[in-house]
Order: C-alpha cells, then sequence, then structure tokens
C-alpha cells in the first residue's frame, strides 16, 4: 500500500513538473503571472519608472517637469539675436535631427546645403552671421561631440568672435 502512494505521489510531483515546463514554452516570461496578479487586484496608475516584474527602479528620475514647462511655447526670433545651440548626444538620433535643423525647416531663409558639404549656410535673413549653432552649421568650432559645459564656454566666445564689439548682444 504505501509503494502505490509513493507512485501516485511520484506521478503527481512529475505531473505538476511537465505542467510548469510546459506553460514556460507557452508563456515565457513574466506576462502570464502579470496577468494572473492584475486580474486579482485592483487597477492603479502605472509607473513608468517600475519594471516589469516589479523589481525596484533602477533609474529614478532626478528632475520632474511640470506640463507647463513641457508645453510652452518659445518664439525665436530668426531676424534678431537669438542663436539656437544644437547639443548633440550621442546615441539618441541626434545626427539624423542636426541633418533636419539645416535641411528640412520651412524658415523666411532656410539653410543653404550644397551636396557634397557637409555644412550648410544658416544665415539670418539679410545678415551674415548664423542663426544655428551645430556640427552641420557651424562645423566642430567646439571640439568633437562637445558637451555641456564645452559648449557652455565655447559658444559665447565663437559667436561673439565673428562680430565686431559694438555689434554683440548681451547673453
Amino acid at each position: 500500500m504505501e509503494d502505490r502512494s509513493h507512485k501516485v505521489l511520484l506521478a503527481l510531483v512529475m505531473l505538476f513538473l511537465f505542467a510548469v515546463i510546459v506553460l514556460q514554452y507557452v508563456c515565457p516570461g513574466t506576462e502570464c503571472q502579470l496577468l494572473r496578479l492584475r486580474a486579482l487586484s485592483p487597477p492603479a496608475a502605472a509607473d513608468p519608472y517600475r519594471a516589469e516584474d516589479e523589481t525596484p527602479a533602477r533609474f529614478v528620475p532626478r528632475f520632474n517637469f511640470s506640463a507647463g514647462d513641457l508645453l510652452r511655447r518659445v518664439d525665436f526670433n530668426i531676424k534678431g539675436d537669438d542663436l539656437i545651440v544644437f547639443l548633440h548626444i550621442q546615441k539618441t538620433g541626434g545626427t539624423t535631427f542636426g541633418r533636419h535643423l539645416v535641411r528640412n525647416i520651412q524658415l523666411e531663409q532656410p539653410c543653404e546645403c550644397r551636396a557634397g558639404q557637409k555644412k550648410c549656410t544658416c544665415h539670418r535673413p539679410g545678415k551674415r552671421e548664423t542663426w544655428l549653432f551645430s556640427r552641420f552649421s557651424t562645423g566642430w568650432s567646439c571640439g568633437l561631440h562637445a558637451d555641456w559645459t564645452e559648449l557652455t564656454n565655447c559658444v559665447p566666445s565663437v559667436v561673439d568672435s565673428k562680430k565686431e564689439v559694438r555689434l554683440r548682444p548681451s547673453r
């Protein structure tokens, strides 16, 4: 009798292990577990910084911008002294976006890009000064892949060096 109960218990354990293995093939990862847990728990607001498997977040945002900050409108005066400085962050689509800035933006006086040249001329209407500071308009003026600190120190000196002292805007 004892031998028979051991066989039944062994069969149940084997059946359970087989079911777990089949479940892993049918539903790999944590999706099935999450569906079952969500069905039993009340819906909650999704936290974009929370991992799907509920492990603690590896990224904790330091800056929380309000909707007003993100949706604010900035008026750019291409005829005045306004200057767009493009900070290229590597591996974020910056090269594509930088090309878009010089080739596709519809302005009163768009950038002039000639075939075979890497730099484009982005002059203000009626002036010989640029409105865009990027590697596609000014080249590597502040060094290869200049970061925020380098650009903050370099841009005013590069831009102001091309103007007469009396024409330099206050920044």
